[in-house]
């Protein structure tokens, strides 16, 4: 990966400073936010919010 990209730079975070414990939490931020921007104008957004 390149170094420049977001991902690259994150990946690269985490393998020199070993903060491997923070995988799970990045990952389950960009669910959450993938989750929100596919449905912001969906017809299932309603009962997206009914889980939360």
């Amino acid at each position: 990966m390149a170094s420049n990209s977001k991902i690259g730079t994150i990946w690269g975070f985490l393998k020199t400073r070993k903060k491997w414990w923070l995988t799970p939490i990045i990952l389950t931020l960009v669910l959450l936010a993938a989750l929100i921007v596919l449905t912001e104008s969906s017809a299932v957004a309603p009962f997206i919010y009914a889980l939360f």
